[in-house]
């Protein structure tokens, strides 16, 4: 029987069983939330809830929108109304949801600086007029050469910028292989990269993968 590799978890939290090898830090851009014309609130990252928490604790009066399990677990942990949750969160799929469900809302997305998907411009094709507003943004953490996953690690990527941190410290070992949280994580890897993708889009999902590799 072989021995288990070694496990990496690239994003914020230490978890049991892996090393945590953290990329993305987290800073706060604003220092108020414009609610007046907005009676729905949109959330896809845990942190996005905790920055909106940190700035303005009015984001409880509004009904929220939850992208990813983390996302809905983190809005009722706080006090949140969670009155919609998608099974996943790919941005297509979600805009046509949003379509469909909500076209007579006004929603405000709190969001990241940068995101993977532009649904702002997908919902206005439709007749829906997205509001956002940029409430935090991430960046990478610096590390050495010497803190360079080992050969034949298992490389857990949470994000596409859990990805573009790594690569912009550390050059791809055609040994490692990596699991990613979702299709959206997936196609910014390396394009010869091993991979193979969690069952569910959370972090216990990941790990369980990584150990059964």
């Amino acid at each position: 029987m072989s021995a288990q590799k070694e496990i990496y978890l690239l994003s914020p939290t230490p978890r049991t069983d892996t090393i945590s090898l953290p990329m993305i830090q987290f800073s706060t851009v604003a220092d108020s939330i414009d609610f007046d014309s907005c009676d729905t609130l949109m959330f896809t990252s845990k942190q996005a809830v905790v920055t909106a928490d940190n700035v303005d604790k009015k984001w409880k009066n509004y009904p929220c929108i939850a992208i990813g399990a983390a996302t809905k677990k983190q809005i009722e942990a706080l006090g949140g109304e969670v009155i919609y949750h998608p099974d996943s969160y790919y941005g297509e799929t979600l805009s046509q949801d949003i379509i469909r469900h909500f076209s007579q809302r006004k929603i405000l997305y709190l969001r990241p600086r940068e995101v993977s998907f532009d649904s702002k411009a997908f919902l206005k094709k439709a007749g829906i007029d997205l509001q956002e507003q940029i409430i935090y943004e991430t960046g990478c953490i610096s590390y050495s050469s010497k803190e360079k996953p080992v050969q034949n690690a298992i490389i857990i990527f949470t994000s596409p910028s859990t990805i573009h941190c790594f690569m912009k410290n550390f050059d791809w070992d055609e040994s490692y292989t990596a699991v990613v949280i979702g299709r959206a994580t997936k196609v910014h890897l390396p394009e010869d990269a091993n991979y193979v993708v969690a069952e569910e889009p959370l972090i216990s999902s990941c790990i369980e993968k990584a150990k059964s590799l």
